[in-house]
């Protein structure tokens, strides 16, 4: 095994870390860590990336819903939408791509291409969700209220970002039960894993007769994440995660700001 695939499997080592630490954005690393260290195409990335995110995804709603802070009313509400439009986005959606978009100058735009600086806007608004932070509202008492048109809006929009990029989208689905389903920011976190489960292993569903899936390299770089997980979990008593994630939210934002350059300026 070359020095690059080591690094790239602590990369998978790094994803879980940071979802056991500061429960969500490690995810988004998931895809630059495939593409530009183990060198797998961009499409195949976001597949494997759903399957990734997914799972981990899973690990933490199952221990959210041991606690009793799940609201699996919201969830199922939010994640129908949600598991329609990744689904149908990697099914279709991406496959109808054509491999050249467009060409300026002697530089052509590709699939690929678009895919990655698509990702990196997603990373750079998400960024700005870690640094910014979010408030709390409340203990979880209140009585929860729903707007579902708003919901079901979002949960879709949700779904085909999520199907483009591979990507959770906590960033997004938190705000919305907060805003739409008036749920308080404890639930809403646990909630979203289960929303996050839910569309990203059912789009990876959407990917099994596109994408020639290497399930050994899958299993054993999720299975790396899954352990990064549960030490992130036990790390998480001792580091403040509220301030880690601050920190994190800028290496995000610099992260984005690489790849937009990579893929345009410093690939001319």
């Amino acid at each position: 095994m070359e020095f690059i695939e080591i690094f790239g499997y602590v990369g998978a080592l790094l994803i879980g870390l940071v979802l056991g630490l500061i429960g969500g954005g490690g995810s988004i690393l998931t895809v630059p860590i495939l593409v530009y260290v183990l060198a797998v195409d961009p499409v195949t990335a976001t597949a494997y990336s759903l399957f990734v995110v997914g799972t981990s995804a899973l690990l933490g709603a199952v221990r959210n819903a041991k606690k009793g802070i799940v609201d699996f009313r919201t969830g199922i509400v939010f994640a129908i939408p949600a598991f329609i439009a990744v689904f149908l986005t990697r099914k279709f959606l991406i496959p109808a791509i054509p491999e050249e978009l467009f060409s300026i100058g002697d530089y052509m735009v590709t699939k690929n291409v678009a895919i990655m600086i698509f990702f990196a806007l997603i990373m750079l608004v998400a960024s700005i969700s870690m640094i910014r932070g979010r408030k709390d509202r409340g203990d979880g008492e209140e009585e929860v209220s729903y707007n579902y048109s708003l919901i079901l809006i979002e949960g879709f929009v949700v779904g085909v970002l999520t199907g483009v990029v591979g990507a959770g989208g906590g960033f997004l689905i938190i705000p919305a039960l907060v805003l739409f389903a008036k749920l308080p920011m404890k639930k809403a976190v646990a909630t979203s894993l289960m929303i996050i489960a839910i569309k990203s292993l059912i789009g990876f569903l959407g990917d099994l007769k596109n994408v020639d899936i290497d399930w050994t390299f899958l299993l054993s770089f999720t299975s790396l994440s899954v352990v990064g997980i549960f030490i992130g979990i036990y790390l998480n008593k001792f580091i403040d995660g509220k301030k880690l994630k601050k920190s994190f939210g800028w290496f995000v934002l610099i992260m984005g700001v690489y790849i937009v350059l990579k893929e345009t300026i410093l690939d001319l």
